[in-house]
């Protein structure tokens, strides 16, 4: 499982940066919906390509053999 976090950058000016990493789809705004409610507006918004990323289950196959 990826290592989910959530980065702030709080400007002089009281602006906040916030970037995520390690989370893929939709559930990335899930994650921080009530956060960016609780900070105010947001100005900007900037998906990255996680964001687009399929949430696949992870599946591994093992070949076997029977003698």
């Amino acid at each position: 499982m990826p290592l989910k976090t959530l980065r702030f950058l709080i400007r002089q000016d009281g602006r906040v940066e916030e970037s995520v990493s390690g989370v893929q789809g939709k559930s990335c705004q899930a994650l921080t919906e009530k956060l960016e409610d609780a900070l105010g507006s947001v100005e900007i918004n900037r998906p990255t390509s996680e964001a687009y990323a399929l949430n696949l289950p992870e599946t591994q196959s093992i070949r076997t053999e029977l003698h």
